[in-house]
């Protein structure tokens, strides 16, 4: 039981560094004409799926951790003249969410521990 707790911490974690880097590339490309923002795949989604891993298309290529498969684009109705959709507050407000989220996990995590090390006489 507690290693399930401690793996979906992990998953969750690891699913918030994941698209922290998603929504840092959005931001990154806000001025580069046509390009569309995209997102990761809900968390609650992923949950029943395996873990997240890159197809190396290229030996000489650094090995990833997003597929595709896990990416989505943002449908968005505003576009900059040169159509690009990416709108930089609705980036920020998802990373700061993501922050949030992040802290959270961690403080669940901290507690659970304290609670296991509690039972175990160690805490």
């Amino acid at each position: 039981m507690a290693a399930d707790i401690f793996a979906l911490a992990e998953r969750k974690l690891e699913w918030i560094d994941q698209r922290q880097r998603v929504l840092a590339q959005n931001i990154a490309n806000a001025d580069t004409p046509a390009y569309r923002a995209r997102d990761m795949s809900p968390f609650e989604k992923l949950l029943g799926a395996p873990p997240i891993t890159a197809t190396v298309t290229n030996a000489m290529h650094m090995p990833g951790r997003v597929s595709e498969a896990s990416l989505t684009s943002e449908m968005s109705s505003e576009r900059a003249p040169d159509g690009n959709a990416v709108n930089v507050e609705n980036e920020l407000t998802k990373v700061a969410r993501d922050e949030t989220d992040s802290a959270l996990v961690g403080n669940l995590w901290k507690s659970y521990m304290g609670l296991y090390l509690s039972a175990l006489g160690k805490g």
